[in-house]
């Protein structure tokens, strides 16, 4: 039986609406017109819980991540949302660029903004009235907002609020991006109809139209198979981000057991499936890929992307795909120089893989066409057990790089991993900000799908520490905890993060890859050849180009900043092998002091080490 529409009223109506769809934790920062909401909706809902962020920015990416962590842990049919709420114009600004990083990287998240009231947008209609947080420009905020999301609502009329409210939500399910909500102050309160049903996703309809591109498309893609030497062509597949949005992980596994395919992922892609599935040869990202990953993927004479972005940070220093490419992504498919729109990812998959079968057999693909790669000088990868059987008989003093500490790292990780094969399960769940932290956590082995998280396209640098919050809050109950690795730059953007992780007693940890004080992504790609340099020939002024120098904290000494004896922080730095295994062996023992809340700990690097992933920045550019 449906309630009275007398004991409804708008913030109840978009609480509902957000508990319905699973959220359980709403982050923003409070302010005036956002307080009436924030009050009702814990007298209405007390299931989905405020909290309360140091700055819009660490919720919007709190929000972020939290979205993605719930999207791929839903059950079949399920999906997963964020939602983050600030106060008009000061708030909504600050918000703005992690809601431009949920569109670029299809996050569905719901942006409210809660704004004046229509009163006082009356009185600045009559006499130019503004009062605290009001632009001259009544719709500033939602123009910007209009850039950013797929569907922006100003809520004026308490009538019009629930079809506002629904209409917004269903566009974020279906199109998998951020909306807005921009609600005046006095609408929260009055009184509104009660919500009607579910809220579901509207798909795009399967025509017959559709179905004569599908099959075309997928008979152009089996046709540049055979082109390319069918099986002795060694084709492989590259799959991206679009299998986690769609979550299409499991069609993908169907595909690469049944035709026996090798795979890679892009870094955005990364553990879309477990890096355990057979057929697993690593993340391809051009140039800057892993050797062996890379030679095997040039190898193939077709190579076929599935829900692949055509990003800086997949192609690695290349900037075209070749005649020799299948690419499903963004609801179209290329092949070469042609191209079939309207094809939706979800069905161009099986369709893809019953034709492979048709044509060629069950798993013809199987074989190790990269055998002889290996037996012509090809490289080799380096196992993670050799790589550790030498950290054990050689100086385990050595200093850290970051190549050895990611190495160091992904030892850590197997040894922590329970259970074998595709069933395998981690305690963590990696997340990489950008830069030398992207490139060089990208090889890390993650055992589970999912396990794996970085904002690839966007690149927004903190992103990582407000990004915990959201992935420690959607897996707590699943026991997962957050590891971070973040640039010392990067980092000093969202430190103020840390406050929500104490505050609500969360345990990730966070790396800082403390390279003296330096932004290094920033100088390998305006003057590469300053790493060319050895330290000793280099000038007082280091060589390098001033703006990337940064003022160099205590990271460690946060800790006494924001942990307290009710929510402990601990801090620590290391610098060799044998300090950073001492601190990996802390953290795997469950009631260690360390663990009971946030840890940090402060790598420190020499500013002129990089990742090898960008050598071919300096070979390139370098005499």
């Amino acid at each position: 039986m449906t309630e009275q529409p007398s004991t409804w009223n708008v913030a109840r109506y978009l609480a509902t609406r957000l508990e319905q769809l699973g959220i359980e934790h709403l982050f923003g920062v409070p302010g005036n017109h956002l307080g009436p909401f924030l009050s009702l909706m814990k007298q209405h809902n007390p299931r989905v819980t405020w909290v309360g962020t140091p700055t819009e920015v660490g919720a919007g990416y709190a929000a972020d991540a939290y979205a993605r962590a719930r999207h791929a842990d839903a059950p079949d049919g399920g999906f997963g949302v964020g939602a983050v709420a600030v106060t008009y114009s000061v708030g909504a600004f600050n918000l703005l660029n992690p809601i431009g990083g949920a569109y670029v990287e299809y996050v569905p998240l719901i942006a409210i903004n809660a704004c004046p009231t229509y009163e006082q947008w009356l009185n600045y209609q009559a006499i130019g009235l503004l009062t605290s947080h009001m632009s001259q420009r009544r719709e500033s905020n939602l123009d910007v907002y209009r850039q950013v999301t797929v569907d922006a609502q100003v809520i004026s009329n308490p009538g019009l609020a629930p079809v506002q409210i629904d209409s917004a939500i269903v566009a974020c399910l279906s199109e998998l991006r951020p909306v807005y909500l921009e609600v005046m102050e006095d609408v929260w309160a009055a009184e509104c109809e009660a919500p009607q049903g579910h809220l579901a996703p509207r798909r795009r309809p399967f025509t017959p139209k559709n179905r004569t591109m599908l099959a075309k498309a997928v008979a152009a893609a089996v046709g540049l198979v055979k082109q390319k030497g069918g099986v002795e062509g060694s084709p492989i597949l590259w799959a991206g981000e679009e299998i986690d949005r769609f979550r299409l992980s499991q069609p993908l596994t169907e595909l690469v057991q049944d035709t026996g395919m090798p795979f890679c992922t892009t870094v955005g892609g990364k553990s879309v499936v477990s890096e355990n599935t057979p057929g697993y040869v690593g993340v391809y990202n051009g140039k800057a890929s892993d050797p062996y990953v890379r030679e095997v993927f040039q190898r193939a004479k077709c190579r076929i992307g599935l829900g692949t972005w055509s990003t800086s940070k997949n192609l690695g220093g290349e900037q075209d795909i070749g005649d020799d490419w299948c690419v499903a992504a963004r609801e179209g498919v290329s092949v070469g120089a042609s191209y079939y729109p309207d094809v939706q990812l979800e069905r161009f998959i099986p369709a893809l893989r019953e034709a492979l079968v048709t044509e060629f057999g069950p798993r013809a693909f199987a074989a190790d066409y990269f055998a002889q790669a290996h037996a012509e000088g090809a490289p080799v990868p380096e196992s993670t057990a050799a790589y550790q059987a030498q950290l054990s008989s050689t100086d385990n003093q050595a200093e850290l790089t970051y190549d050895s500490f990611f190495q160091h790292i992904s030892g850590f990780l197997d040894s922590q991993a329970t259970g074998t094969g595709t069933e395998a399960t981690s305690p963590f769940t990696l997340l990489s900000d950008a830069a030398f932290a992207l490139l060089g956590s990208m090889n890390l082995h993650s055992v589970e799908r999912a396990g794996y998280l970085a904002q690839n396209a966007w690149l927004s640098i903190g992103y990582s520490v407000g990004a915990a919050t959201g992935v420690a809050m959607a897996r707590k109950a699943a026991g997962k905890r957050p590891m971070v690795f973040v640039g010392d730059g990067a980092f000093q953007e969202t430190c103020q993060e840390l406050s929500t992780h104490t505050r609500h007693r969360l345990n990730p940890v966070i790396f800082v890859l403390d390279n003296e004080g330096f932004y290094g992504i920033e100088q390998m790609l305006v003057n590469p050849c300053y790493y060319q340099q050895k330290p000793s020939d280099q000038k007082p002024s280091d060589g390098a180009d001033f703006y990337n120098d940064l003022h160099q904290w205590h990271y460690d000494q946060l800790a006494k900043v924001f942990g307290s004896t009710k929510s402990p922080m601990t801090g620590m730095t290391v610098a060799t092998h044998t300090e950073l295994e001492s601190v990996l062996k802390r953290i795997s023992e469950p009631n260690d002091s360390i663990n009971q809340g946030p840890l940090l700990v402060q790598v420190r690097l020499s500013r002129h080490d990089y990742p090898r992933a960008l050598q071919y920045k300096i070979n390139e550019n370098c005499p």
